[in-house]
């Protein structure tokens, strides 16, 4: 992604029992440690460490942000309570002091509650001790739905989040959660100082300054931040590990675009990590097998360029109700126009043209791609997943949707007026371009349009991608090892809106209750082969509604170029890129 549900992930080269593994009753209670997580030699003994990423952070609160770079950023001040590894289980390298399991009573036989003992003599990067209070302060913050917090879906079903002494928290859920690592792990859930975020709790979270300078666990801490342009960050002298970090400073910069940020890590060595190098594949490929100075990481898990279809009504004319969940929009509510669509849309071009066939992404018809046992084989057969002009054209006017001199058809006086937008990338741009040029060759009309990433991956603009203010938008993202909570992303209950603060993870305001029973099922199964049955239907009814219309599944979360100096990175397909940024080293 790009966007923050997201978000995402790098890559699951390992089996469906692996990948299922974070799911099951009794994870590995402490993950045999990485290479990557040897001490190094010496706190901030290596200077500056240089980040680049062309789409700009612009909030260093995760609650609050609507992208992976707003994400990323706040992690290398904010922690969660474990995070994800590469292989989908839980990692004790955040505040617990180790893995909660049945085995070692942490987690109760009937998944109704889970219990996290906490690193003693934590300290927030002011000084002050972290608590379990500081977690309970998180869940009242994230959980309240006046927050209106991105995050919010985690919260699902959360009871409670209790402090039982000073060193030890309680998550309860109710009905009991087999995925009872959903509140705690990742990126999801960050944990944020509860004194700090004391005046900023419900309504009062909009606008919070506490988000531009937020005071953290994590191995750094915030020393200027200009959003939207650069994040400077200074070496957390109070952090736990007397070893750790190994840079003294990091300088996240924003700006540019994806061929400057390949050129920074390939050929002028400026920078030691660069993110989201979505470049055509024809200008990558050779740059990074050329390079001395940077490596491209690349591997496969659940990140999906994908094309969302607005079912709400994003007409203008609307005033205060445009692109509100109760609004339909004038044609999309036809599936035969959304089927045609489809049928009219080319991923396989897009695939080979653009992503190297299997470079940085191969074309899926899929929203999930992983863990493997829950991917789908049904979307194979689909009729709407195999590019048919014939077939599309036939599909409107069957309908009753005629072209008219113009070439674009309508019906009732409503023309098939489409307004595509994406992020300002070139990549994305030649995409568009294939699209457009096939739609039309059916009968729609296309205009499109590209927002800057700065502005697109935000809560406050209309050009933003909750905001969704257009017929057709793009983007790439994906979820935690359980799919329950990704999905919950296209329910009736989390459509965004103004009531949300336009932080509802549902952007296409879809709303199919039997869609919504299926995605209940999966937060209550605990049987790993019916989930995964579960997560097929689930994925085989968007698809086959037409409410996304997947493209490419995209090595994960993003194609990065990284300096072959640079040691210890390790990265999670389930997690931020920066989940182990205190083991980096040159």
């Amino acid at each position: 992604m790009e966007s923050s549900y997201v978000r995402r992930g790098f890559a699951l080269a390992v089996t469906a029992t692996m990948a299922l593994a974070a799911c099951t009753q009794q994870p590995a209670a402490s993950p045999a440690p990485s290479a990557s997580a040897t001490p190094v030699a010496q706190r901030g003994a290596g200077g500056e460490l240089k980040i680049l990423y062309w789409q700009a952070p612009t909030i260093l609160n995760a609650h609050q942000a609507t992208g992976t770079k707003d994400n990323d950023a706040s992690r290398l001040v904010l922690e969660p309570l474990a995070s994800w590894d590469k292989n989908g289980q839980a990692l004790a390298n955040g505040l617990a002091a180790e893995i909660p399991t049945v085995a070692n009573g942490g987690v109760a036989k009937d998944f109704t509650s889970v219990t996290w003992k906490l690193r003693t003599g934590v300290k927030w990067s002011d000084g002050t001790p972290f608590t379990a209070d500081d977690v309970v302060g998180t869940y009242t913050y994230m959980c309240d739905e006046k927050t209106a917090a991105s995050t919010v879906d985690v919260c699902e079903g959360v009871k409670s989040v209790t402090a039982k002494d000073p060193n030890t928290a309680v998550v309860t859920y109710s009905p009991a959660q087999p995925f009872y690592f959903q509140w705690g792990v990742g990126f999801n859930t960050p944990i944020i100082q509860k004194a700090q975020y004391a005046n900023c709790l419900g309504v009062k979270a909009k606008d919070c300054p506490a988000d531009l300078k937020p005071i953290g666990t994590g191995p750094y801490k915030v020393n200027t931040f200009k959003p939207g342009d650069v994040v400077q960050y200074d070496l957390n002298e109070n952090f736990r590990d007397p070893n750790k970090p190994f840079f003294k400073t990091v300088t996240l910069k924003g700006g540019g675009d994806a061929a400057s940020a390949a050129r920074a890590v390939f050929q002028t060595g400026d920078v030691d990590y660069a993110w989201n190098l979505q470049v055509e594949a024809s200008v990558l490929k050779p740059m990074a097998a050329s390079s001395t100075t940077g490596r491209l990481l690349t591997s496969y898990a659940s990140s999906v360029e994908r094309l969302l279809v607005n079912f709400s009504n994003p007409d203008a004319s609307l005033g205060d109700k445009r692109g509100e969940p109760d609004t339909k929009h004038p044609f999309f509510t036809d599936i035969h126009v959304r089927r045609a669509l489809a049928m009219a849309t080319d991923r396989a071009s897009v695939a080979s043209q653009l992503y190297g066939d299997g470079l940085t992404g191969k074309a899926t018809c899929n929203i999930l791609t992983a863990p493997t046992a829950m991917e789908s084989k049904n979307s194979d057969s689909f009729d709407i997943c195999k590019f048919d002009l014939n077939a599309a054209n036939k599909e409107l006017d069957d309908a009753g949707w005629a072209k008219g001199s113009d070439n674009v058809r309508a019906k009732g006086g409503q023309k098939l007026k489409i307004l595509y937008q994406t992020t300002v990338n070139s990549v994305r741009q030649s995409t568009q371009a294939i699209m457009k040029s096939n739609w039309e060759k059916v009968g729609f009309q296309v205009e499109l349009k590209s927002v800057p990433a700065s502005t697109f991956f935000t809560n406050t603009s209309p050009d933003g991608a909750n905001h969704f203010w257009a017929d057709v938008e793009m983007f790439t993202n994906s979820g935690d090892p359980n799919p329950t909570g990704y999905f919950r992303g296209w329910t009736c209950k989390t459509a965004t809106g103004k009531a949300n603060n336009w932080n509802g993870s549902n952007y296409n305001r879809y709303c199919n209750p039997d869609f919504d029973k299926v995605v209940d099922q999966m937060a209550v199964e605990a049987d790993q082969a019916k989930l995964a049955q579960l997560a097929i239907q689930a994925n085989d009814i968007l698809i086959k509604d037409v409410v996304i219309i997947p493209l490419i599944n995209r090595v994960a979360p993003t194609p990065d170029g990284v300096s072959k100096a640079l040691k210890g990175i390790d990265v999670s397909g389930w997690d931020s890129v920066m989940y182990n940024i205190a083991d980096w080293s040159k």
